[in-house]
């Protein structure tokens, strides 16, 4: 039984990264940059005004004041700006290039205008309210690396450097393959000791969010044969294969079996943590194989530690596995010591609130939780106020 660094190191190391493709700004947030993004001119690419108001030269305002300038001419957005005149003050306004001769800008509530001439009460300092060129980027500078998840914001800074597409990692081709005689699709007619299968939406959404694409196979009962079939299936096509359920060791436990049947190559199938002991990763033929436990909570918890790592990586992205966040837990938790602990928990104003349930089969709980609290594995308890590593698992 692995420790959970150790497994999470292995299924890392043997990502492999998945094709590039090109796509137009618009649909670039949230996927993984693949090249290098360089300034091709300076950001800004001029001096310009941050604000409304009067472009001036600092050496004009000798002496005491106030001092009063004749106001000649006006610089706007997006025209060539007039050189200045000496000993006068030029019209300016927010994001115009500044007059050749200025170096300084009043803000207009600083200024009484009276007819062609300006009254200043205070003397600028010099750059005052000018935002240089080359101030952000200079030219050359790099922008953006390779193996950067793009947010929102970076498209505007990719827009800025004057680019249309961009160069990203394609989504990775995940197919689920939920497993159990018990599984029946939502919305179907119940049968006797039958479940609505709810872990190949929940899984298929997340994967969705940390930039896959995913197709969720036909439901497979417990039968040796038909689960080697999709899973031979998924393996021709997928990039990754995600199965759900079977992979204990109970007699109906089939998945771990089928997999070696079909020739798979196994890492590993039990990792020291709760939920989700019973964990498998492998590879079969060109396609990795990541068999998460049956449980609800066991699902999507191992998913989060061990998916969402290994489509990050596969994607090429610098930062693989998400970020940890510590806050202050809320209320005290305790365990009996043996495997790292992940409870599920809620963000609230200074910290974070364990769930009160912890049990492995609680979809509500899942639901209702934003955050993994991890629990190190020697601890008895960890007291309120204490400060703890947390997921969001909306970083994913």
């Amino acid at each position: 039984m692995l420790a959970f660094d150790d497994a999470l190191a292995k299924v890392l190391s043997s990502a492999r990264q998945v094709g590039t493709e090109r796509v137009e700004l618009g649909r670039a947030s949230g996927r993984v940059l693949r090249q290098e993004l360089r300034a091709g001119q300076p950001i800004p690419a001029f001096d310009y005004s941050a604000m409304d108001g009067y472009a001036v030269r600092v050496a004009d305002f000798a002496g005491a004041g106030p001092w009063k300038l004749p106001v000649r001419g006006e610089s706007q957005t997006g025209h060539i700006a007039p050189e200045l005149v000496a000993a006068s003050a030029c019209r300016i306004f927010t994001g115009a290039a500044l007059p050749e001769g200025s170096d300084a800008v009043v803000m207009q509530e600083d200024v009484q205008r009276n007819g062609d001439a300006a009254q200043f009460a205070s003397a600028p300092s010099l750059w005052q309210h000018v935002r240089k060129q080359g101030e952000d980027l200079a030219a050359g500078a790099v922008a953006l690396a390779a193996g950067t998840r793009l947010k929102p914001t970076s498209i505007g800074l990719i827009a800025a450097l004057d680019h249309a597409s961009v160069l990203v990692s394609r989504r990775p081709r995940v197919s689920i393959v939920c497993t159990g005689d018990e599984l029946r699709p939502p919305g179907s007619s119940a049968r006797p000791g039958s479940i609505p299968e709810s872990n190949g939406y929940a899984l298929a959404a997340l994967l969705r969010q940390v930039g896959a694409d995913a197709s969720l196979a036909p439901l497979a009962a417990d039968d040796r044969g038909t689960i080697e079939s999709l899973l031979a299936a998924a393996a021709e096509s997928a990039d990754l294969v995600l199965t759900v359920g079977g992979v204990s060791v109970g007699d109906h436990d089939l998945v771990r079996p089928a997999l070696e049947s079909l020739g798979a190559t196994l890492e590993f199938y039990k990792v020291r943590i709760k939920p989700g002991k019973p964990l498998t990763f492998g590879r079969l033929g060109r396609a990795a194989v990541l068999g998460l436990p049956g449980n609800p909570v066991s699902a999507q918890v191992t998913f989060a530690l061990f998916g969402a790592p290994l489509l990050r990586a596969m994607q090429g992205d610098a930062n693989p596995v998400p970020p940890r966040r510590r806050v202050e837990l809320l209320s005290e938790i305790r365990q009996k010591p043996g495997r790292r602990a992940f409870n599920r928990g809620v963000y609230r104003d200074g910290g974070v609130l364990p769930a009160t349930g912890q049990a492995s089969g609680s979809v509500v709980s899942m639901a209702w939780a934003d955050a993994l609290i991890e629990v190190p594995e020697e601890a008895e308890a960890l007291p309120q106020g204490s400060l703890v590593s947390t997921l969001a698992l909306v970083d994913l």
